[in-house]
Protein backbone atom coordinates (compact mmCIF):
# COMPACT_ATOMS: atom_id res chain seq x y z
CA UNK A 1 0.00 0.00 0.00
CA UNK A 2 1.45 3.36 -1.03
CA UNK A 3 0.90 6.35 1.23
CA UNK A 4 -1.65 8.93 0.25
CA UNK A 5 0.27 11.83 1.77
CA UNK A 6 -2.44 12.70 4.32
CA UNK A 7 -1.27 13.35 7.85
CA UNK A 8 -2.72 12.64 11.26
CA UNK A 9 -2.38 15.02 14.16
CA UNK A 10 0.29 13.44 16.40
CA UNK A 11 -1.94 12.79 19.41
CA UNK A 12 -1.46 9.70 21.57
CA UNK A 13 -3.63 7.00 19.96
CA UNK A 14 -4.59 5.50 23.33
CA UNK A 15 -6.38 8.74 24.23
CA UNK A 16 -9.12 7.76 21.80
CA UNK A 17 -9.09 11.09 19.97
CA UNK A 18 -9.03 13.28 23.08
CA UNK A 19 -6.37 15.92 22.43
CA UNK A 20 -3.78 17.26 24.84
CA UNK A 21 -4.05 20.84 26.20
CA UNK A 22 -3.39 23.36 23.45
CA UNK A 23 -0.05 25.14 23.36
CA UNK A 24 -0.37 27.71 20.62
CA UNK A 25 2.49 29.96 21.68
CA UNK A 26 5.85 28.21 21.27
CA UNK A 27 8.95 29.63 22.97
CA UNK A 28 10.72 32.46 21.15
CA UNK A 29 13.73 31.65 19.03
CA UNK A 30 16.74 30.52 21.00
CA UNK A 31 19.82 32.69 20.71
CA UNK A 32 21.46 32.23 17.34
CA UNK A 33 18.34 30.53 15.98
CA UNK A 34 16.84 31.06 12.61
CA UNK A 35 13.32 30.09 11.80
CA UNK A 36 9.97 31.46 10.90
CA UNK A 37 6.77 30.33 9.29
CA UNK A 38 4.76 30.77 12.49
CA UNK A 39 1.65 32.77 11.72
CA UNK A 40 -0.51 34.52 14.36
CA UNK A 41 -3.51 32.24 13.82
CA UNK A 42 -6.40 33.00 16.20
CA UNK A 43 -6.88 30.41 18.91
CA UNK A 44 -10.30 29.50 17.49
CA UNK A 45 -8.82 28.71 14.05
CA UNK A 46 -6.22 26.41 15.60
CA UNK A 47 -8.88 24.69 17.67
CA UNK A 48 -11.10 24.12 14.62
CA UNK A 49 -8.20 22.63 12.65
CA UNK A 50 -7.42 20.23 15.50
CA UNK A 51 -11.07 19.13 15.48
CA UNK A 52 -10.92 18.56 11.73
CA UNK A 53 -7.84 16.39 12.12
CA UNK A 54 -9.69 14.31 14.73
CA UNK A 55 -12.62 13.86 12.33
CA UNK A 56 -10.29 12.61 9.57
CA UNK A 57 -8.45 10.18 11.84
CA UNK A 58 -10.89 7.22 11.55
CA UNK A 59 -10.52 7.27 7.76
CA UNK A 60 -6.76 6.69 8.08
CA UNK A 61 -6.81 3.82 10.56
CA UNK A 62 -6.11 1.34 7.77
CA UNK A 63 -2.53 2.71 7.82
CA UNK A 64 -2.15 2.79 11.60
CA UNK A 65 -0.46 -0.13 13.44
CA UNK A 66 -0.54 -2.22 10.28
CA UNK A 67 2.10 -3.44 7.85
CA UNK A 68 2.28 -0.72 5.19
CA UNK A 69 4.70 0.66 2.65
CA UNK A 70 4.81 4.45 2.78
CA UNK A 71 6.51 6.80 0.35
CA UNK A 72 8.75 9.20 2.27
CA UNK A 73 10.44 11.93 0.23
CA UNK A 74 10.22 9.75 -2.84
CA UNK A 75 11.60 6.60 -1.20
CA UNK A 76 9.54 3.51 -0.23
CA UNK A 77 9.61 2.77 3.49
CA UNK A 78 8.38 -0.38 5.23
CA UNK A 79 6.46 0.27 8.47
CA UNK A 80 5.78 -2.80 10.60
CA UNK A 81 2.78 -3.05 12.95
CA UNK A 82 3.55 -1.50 16.36
CA UNK A 83 6.17 0.83 14.83
CA UNK A 84 5.70 4.62 14.66
CA UNK A 85 4.64 5.67 11.16
CA UNK A 86 6.81 8.66 10.06
CA UNK A 87 4.53 9.56 7.17
CA UNK A 88 1.19 9.31 8.90
CA UNK A 89 2.31 11.47 11.81
CA UNK A 90 4.56 13.79 9.74
CA UNK A 91 7.43 14.50 12.15
CA UNK A 92 9.63 11.59 11.05
CA UNK A 93 9.41 12.68 7.42
CA UNK A 94 10.03 16.30 8.39
CA UNK A 95 13.24 15.40 10.26
CA UNK A 96 14.43 13.24 7.36
CA UNK A 97 13.75 16.17 5.05
CA UNK A 98 16.52 18.31 6.59
CA UNK A 99 19.15 15.60 6.13
CA UNK A 100 21.52 16.33 3.27
CA UNK A 101 25.21 16.65 2.48
CA UNK A 102 25.38 19.91 4.44
CA UNK A 103 23.73 18.64 7.64
CA UNK A 104 25.03 15.05 7.75
CA UNK A 105 28.81 14.72 8.24
CA UNK A 106 30.78 11.94 6.61
CA UNK A 107 31.23 10.37 10.01
CA UNK A 108 29.24 8.52 12.67
CA UNK A 109 25.52 9.21 13.14
CA UNK A 110 23.21 8.00 15.92
CA UNK A 111 19.48 7.77 15.17
CA UNK A 112 17.96 7.67 18.64
CA UNK A 113 14.43 6.27 18.97
CA UNK A 114 14.73 5.29 15.33
CA UNK A 115 11.23 3.81 14.85
CA UNK A 116 10.98 2.71 11.21
CA UNK A 117 14.56 3.83 10.64
CA UNK A 118 13.62 6.69 8.32
CA UNK A 119 16.31 8.95 9.81
CA UNK A 120 18.91 6.19 9.72
CA UNK A 121 18.43 5.20 6.07
CA UNK A 122 18.37 8.82 4.88
CA UNK A 123 21.44 9.74 6.93
CA UNK A 124 23.25 6.69 5.51
CA UNK A 125 23.31 8.38 2.11
CA UNK A 126 26.09 10.65 3.41
CA UNK A 127 27.36 9.19 6.71
CA UNK A 128 30.17 6.68 7.02
CA UNK A 129 28.27 4.74 9.72
CA UNK A 130 24.80 5.01 11.24
CA UNK A 131 23.73 3.40 14.51
CA UNK A 132 19.96 3.12 15.02
CA UNK A 133 18.62 2.51 18.54
CA UNK A 134 15.10 1.88 19.80
CA UNK A 135 13.59 0.35 22.91
CA UNK A 136 10.99 -1.38 20.72
CA UNK A 137 12.29 -4.66 19.19
CA UNK A 138 9.79 -4.33 16.31
CA UNK A 139 11.44 -1.02 15.40
CA UNK A 140 14.88 -2.66 15.34
CA UNK A 141 13.58 -5.28 12.89
CA UNK A 142 11.97 -2.52 10.81
CA UNK A 143 15.24 -0.57 10.53
CA UNK A 144 17.09 -3.63 9.31
CA UNK A 145 14.45 -4.30 6.65
CA UNK A 146 14.56 -0.71 5.41
CA UNK A 147 18.35 -0.57 5.38
CA UNK A 148 18.36 -3.72 3.25
CA UNK A 149 15.63 -2.38 0.96
CA UNK A 150 17.50 0.91 0.47
CA UNK A 151 20.86 -0.78 -0.12
CA UNK A 152 22.58 0.80 2.90
CA UNK A 153 22.75 -2.29 5.13
CA UNK A 154 26.56 -2.08 5.11
CA UNK A 155 26.42 1.32 6.84
CA UNK A 156 23.44 0.90 9.22
CA UNK A 157 23.58 -1.00 12.51
CA UNK A 158 20.43 -1.43 14.62
CA UNK A 159 20.29 -2.20 18.33
CA UNK A 160 17.59 -2.50 20.98
CA UNK A 161 18.16 -0.38 24.04
CA UNK A 162 16.98 2.41 26.32
CA UNK A 163 18.48 5.68 25.07
CA UNK A 164 22.30 5.54 25.14
CA UNK A 165 22.65 2.17 26.93
CA UNK A 166 23.24 0.38 23.61
CA UNK A 167 26.11 2.75 22.68
CA UNK A 168 27.79 3.17 26.04
CA UNK A 169 31.18 4.84 25.65
CA UNK A 170 30.63 5.81 22.00
CA UNK A 171 30.61 9.32 20.56
CA UNK A 172 29.00 10.60 17.38
CA UNK A 173 29.25 13.48 14.93
CA UNK A 174 25.46 13.77 14.63
CA UNK A 175 22.57 12.53 16.79
CA UNK A 176 18.96 12.47 15.55
CA UNK A 177 16.00 12.30 17.93
CA UNK A 178 12.24 12.46 17.56
CA UNK A 179 11.28 12.10 21.24
CA UNK A 180 7.95 11.25 22.84
CA UNK A 181 5.95 14.46 23.31
CA UNK A 182 3.58 13.47 26.13
CA UNK A 183 4.34 12.84 29.80
CA UNK A 184 3.07 9.60 31.29
CA UNK A 185 3.82 5.89 31.56
CA UNK A 186 3.78 4.11 28.16
CA UNK A 187 0.96 1.60 27.78
CA UNK A 188 3.09 -0.77 25.65
CA UNK A 189 6.24 -0.83 23.52
CA UNK A 190 4.56 1.09 20.69
CA UNK A 191 3.43 3.77 23.13
CA UNK A 192 7.06 4.57 23.97
CA UNK A 193 7.03 6.62 20.76
CA UNK A 194 4.32 8.84 22.25
CA UNK A 195 4.88 9.22 25.97
CA UNK A 196 7.42 8.73 28.73
CA UNK A 197 8.10 9.84 32.26
CA UNK A 198 11.69 11.02 31.86
CA UNK A 199 13.15 10.21 28.41
CA UNK A 200 13.76 13.81 27.32
CA UNK A 201 15.62 14.99 30.47
CA UNK A 202 17.70 11.79 30.51
CA UNK A 203 18.55 12.27 26.84
CA UNK A 204 19.69 15.86 27.41
CA UNK A 205 21.75 14.88 30.45
CA UNK A 206 23.61 12.15 28.54
CA UNK A 207 23.92 13.88 25.17
CA UNK A 208 27.10 15.93 25.91
CA UNK A 209 28.97 12.71 26.74
CA UNK A 210 28.09 11.20 23.34
CA UNK A 211 28.89 14.17 21.09
CA UNK A 212 32.31 14.46 19.52
CA UNK A 213 34.01 17.84 19.41
CA UNK A 214 32.08 19.86 16.84
CA UNK A 215 29.21 17.37 16.90
CA UNK A 216 25.52 18.26 17.02
CA UNK A 217 22.07 16.81 17.59
CA UNK A 218 18.91 17.45 15.58
CA UNK A 219 15.80 17.16 17.74
CA UNK A 220 12.25 17.64 16.46
CA UNK A 221 9.51 18.86 18.81
CA UNK A 222 5.81 19.61 18.51
CA UNK A 223 4.06 22.48 20.26
CA UNK A 224 2.14 19.69 22.04
CA UNK A 225 5.38 18.93 23.89
CA UNK A 226 6.92 20.93 26.74
CA UNK A 227 9.29 23.04 24.62
CA UNK A 228 10.01 25.50 27.43
CA UNK A 229 11.01 22.62 29.71
CA UNK A 230 13.16 21.15 26.95
CA UNK A 231 15.05 24.42 26.46
CA UNK A 232 15.51 24.91 30.19
CA UNK A 233 16.94 21.37 30.58
CA UNK A 234 19.23 21.98 27.60
CA UNK A 235 20.59 25.12 29.26
CA UNK A 236 21.23 23.17 32.46
CA UNK A 237 23.49 20.80 30.53
CA UNK A 238 25.30 23.60 28.64
CA UNK A 239 23.64 22.78 25.33
CA UNK A 240 23.27 25.62 22.85
CA UNK A 241 20.01 25.52 20.86
CA UNK A 242 19.42 26.84 17.38
CA UNK A 243 16.28 26.54 15.28
CA UNK A 244 16.86 24.81 11.96
CA UNK A 245 13.25 24.74 10.81
CA UNK A 246 9.88 25.73 12.23
CA UNK A 247 6.65 24.84 10.45
CA UNK A 248 3.18 26.02 11.40
CA UNK A 249 0.58 23.36 10.55
CA UNK A 250 -2.18 25.48 12.15
CA UNK A 251 -3.24 22.65 14.46
CA UNK A 252 0.31 22.44 15.83
CA UNK A 253 3.75 23.97 15.35
CA UNK A 254 6.69 21.67 14.66
CA UNK A 255 10.29 22.79 15.27
CA UNK A 256 13.64 21.17 14.56
CA UNK A 257 16.36 22.27 16.98
CA UNK A 258 20.11 21.90 16.47
CA UNK A 259 21.93 21.31 19.77
CA UNK A 260 25.64 21.75 20.32
CA UNK A 261 27.63 21.45 23.53
CA UNK A 262 29.47 24.62 24.43
CA UNK A 263 30.42 25.26 28.03
CA UNK A 264 30.48 29.03 27.60
CA UNK A 265 27.20 29.34 25.72
CA UNK A 266 23.67 29.12 27.06
CA UNK A 267 20.47 27.93 25.49
CA UNK A 268 18.26 30.88 26.34
CA UNK A 269 14.51 31.19 26.23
Amino acid sequence: MIASGVYLTPQPPSLGGKGEPERNNPPPLARGGVGGGVRPWPRLVRRVWRRLQAVRRPFLLHRHRRLVIETVLGAPLIVLPDVFNPKLFLTGEMLAGVLNAATVPHGDVLDMGTGSGVGAVFAARWARRVVAVDINPAAVRCVRLNALAQGVEDRVQAYQGDLFTAVDGEQFDLVLFNPPYYVGPPADLYDHAWRSLDVVPRFLAALPHHLRAGGAALVILSSDADEAGFLADAQTHHLRCEIVLRRDLIYEIVTIYRLTHERNDDCSL
